[in-house]
């Protein structure tokens, strides 16, 4: 009975946090809160420079505003500026996200209002890549609200639009894949799964024919949907999982949600209920979180769906009625029946026979209404109509673009012949050019390992090294001798295995720092202390980076910071996790500063040139090409409160992704 109060007293908490949420926004409201306080300068400045360069496509202005596009405040001050400057197409499509945002927290008419205004702007700009992007929305949007034959009309109307273009843009593909994702979402309600997955998967390919990520997980959710409609769990638990996947990369606090309640859904039907409800009461608190009432329904009909099936007869009830209020008030139809459809089964196990038959006959009367016969011919007769009128254009085209060809090639044959020749031509001078240019790259690469590898075994370090473990022997310190002469073999080992790789983990990097400090530290009666810290939770062994790069630096700080220094010598290395997408690597030393070793370097008779720094950059920016992220290498002079040179600290930004 505890553990029942508890998760109602958590449902109340919820609610309670809601409510305190909307109060406090309306206290802004009435207390004049002035929201173009809030714009920060540097959106600003973004927003006018956008403005005035006024790109056309929708992916132009996505690259500048997507960082800020889910922020309302944000996208209605960009829409009053380029309303000022008549920027129709920024209008439009600050209006688009402002609509997503409100299709997203269950505002269908909000949403409808809004996309419906960024379509008549994309119309006053003749954008015909954001009239189609506008109407994929507003399919969007009626397909949440279970209003089919609306959707439908959207979405073909916004396929048939991005179809007729002979070379679509990036922005017009995508919004293709949309348009057919959409239609699928459509054939999957008629319950016509077969058909759905082949619309699915046909918008899967050309997903990652365009490398989108979101785009992926989109259709891998929906074809576990259709799956799981057709009693295959055990495959439609593969594609969410894949979605959950895809949506933890983008780092999608929706997607994972949706992923995350139809992993449980699929649970609660293999009767895995307490590995369901594990996924649900997280979830929960979740989706309440994004404020996506439409998710936040789902869950909490799967929860109660779950204590039935538990007969835990109080927490379902507690659990349906919560979702059928929140349906019945955003008017979501096929939740508000499927609530029942589940009341209907719980008052029957307490042998309330009334009150399940007035649930049952509430879930039948909201099932027909969406599924009426009138409905269902609509749509089908559409698809039919826009199949048909597709095939025949597609039959009309096709036969005159024949007649064209016939022509040509009985005019210029010999046209054709030269520019064929000519183009097998281009193509091996252009074979021949690239392989020229990989060449170039692999002996560039192999001179810079090289150049590397010498830097590591340069002929003084050798020598230094072997003449301190010489004066072991010759002192008789036969342990200090072996041990040392182990660790000289095993570095020296290390850095002719690393020099043959082009990364290694950072366990093994930090294993051949250390090894290479060891030695380094002979020569200095062992007086310069060595730490290395990590931070907790980064697993270094999954961390890949390229071979042999921290030795300059640690090179660097003995040679230019400590090997002058009186008194307490000390190198920390510290590892830290860097926005998710860097690793940070900080290599400190309390030494005489830059400054002062400069001083000293121009003072020598013979000057010590270290290129090994110069070798590690070109390394590091060849490793980066790999990756979304480059790296960097900052030094920085440490002082301390009298100004005074306590030491150098350098940080090297790696990236992960």
């Amino acid at each position: 009975m505890c553990k029942k109060e508890e998760i109602f007293n958590g449902f109340t908490s919820f609610r309670a946090v809601y409510l305190n949420a909307i109060c406090l926004a309306f206290f802004f409201l009435l207390s004049g809160f002035s929201f173009s306080q809030t714009i920060p300068l540097k959106f600003k400045k973004t927003a006018d420079s956008l403005i005035k360069a006024a790109p056309k496509t929708y992916t132009d202005i996505d690259s500048i505003l997507k960082p800020s596009r889910y922020d309302t405040i944000l996208m209605r001050h960009f829409n009053n500026e380029a309303a000022a400057k008549k920027y129709f197409n920024g209008q439009s499509y600050a209006l688009n996200q402002l609509g997503t945002w409100h299709r997203n927290t269950s505002s269908y008419a909000k949403a409808i209002n809004l996309h419906k205004q960024a379509l008549e702007l994309a119309k006053k700009a003749d954008n015909l890549e954001l009239k189609v992007y506008s109407l994929n929305m507003l399919s969007v949007v009626y397909r949440r609200m279970d209003a089919i034959k609306t959707a439908l009309d959207y979405a073909q109307e916004a396929l048939a639009l991005a179809e007729g273009v002979k070379n679509p843009s990036k922005g017009l593909r995508r919004s293709i894949n949309v348009s057919l994702n959409g239609i699928g979402n459509i054939y999957q309600s008629l319950k016509q799964y077969p058909v759905a997955i082949e619309t699915y998967k046909k918008s899967l390919l050309l997903e990652k024919e365009l490398n989108n990520t979101l785009g992926l997980a989109i259709n891998n959710q929906n074809l576990g949907e259709c799956y799981e409609e057709l009693n295959d769990l055990k495959l439609a638990l593969n594609y969410y999982r894949k979605s959950l996947a895809l949506n933890e990369e983008i780092n999608s606090d929706r997607g994972r949600v949706i992923c995350n309640n139809s992993i449980a859904k699929i649970y609660i039907k293999q009767n895995r209920l307490n590995e369901a409800l594990r996924i649900l009461n997280p979830t929960l608190k979740k989706a309440i979180a994004i404020s996506d009432k439409f998710i936040t329904t789902s869950v909490y009909i799967n929860m109660g769906w779950a204590y039935i099936k538990l007969g835990n007869f109080e927490l379902a009830e507690t659990n349906l009625l919560e979702g059928i209020l929140l349906a019945k008030k955003h008017d979501l139809h096929l939740s508000q029946a499927l609530g029942h459809e589940f009341l209907s089964e719980l008052y029957s196990k307490q042998n309330k026979f009334d009150q399940a038959l007035q649930s049952f006959k509430t879930y039948k009367s909201i099932e027909d209404g969406i599924n009426n016969e009138t409905n269902i011919r609509y749509v089908q007769d559409i698809i039919f109509k826009y199949d048909s009128e597709k095939k025949n254009n597609q039959i009309e085209t096709l036969a005159r673009q024949n007649e064209l060809i016939q022509l040509k090639l009985k005019k210029k044959e010999n046209t054709l012949l030269i520019s064929a020749l000519l183009l097998a031509l281009s193509v091996i001078i252009l074979y021949i050019l690239y392989k020229q240019y990989q060449l170039k790259n692999d002996k560039k690469l192999l001179t810079l390992e090289q150049s590397m590898l010498r830097s590591q075994m340069n002929p003084h370090f050798i020598f230094n090294s072997l003449n301190s473990i010489k004066l072991y022997i010759i002192n008789n310190e036969k342990k200090n001798a072996v041990y040392y002469l182990n660790k000289f073999s095993k570095l020296v080992r290390k850095i002719l295995e690393a020099s043959s790789l082009k990364e290694i983990t950072l366990a093994e990097e930090l294993e051949t720092a250390e090894l290479y400090m060891n030695i380094e530290n002979i020569r200095f009666s062992n007086e310069i202390g060595f730490t290395i810290n990590i931070q907790e939770g980064l697993d270094v062994d999954a961390i890949k980076i390229p071979s042999l790069i921290l030795q300059p630096f640690l090179e660097n700080s003995i040679w230019h910071g400590l090997s002058s220094k009186e008194g307490e010598k000390q190198i920390t290395i510290d590892i830290q996790n860097q926005d998710n997408y860097l690793i940070a690597i900080s290599i400190t030393d309390n030494g005489i500063g830059r400054d002062a070793s400069e001083v000293i370097k121009e003072n020598k008779v013979l000057k010590r040139n270290s290129i090994g720094i110069t070798i590690t950059k070109e390394r590091l920016e060849n490793f980066s090409k790999d990756y979304q992220n480059s790296y960097d290498v900052t030094i920085i002079d440490l002082y301390d409160e009298n100004n005074l040179a306590i030491g150098t600290k350098v940080v090297v930004l790696i990236p992960t992704i």
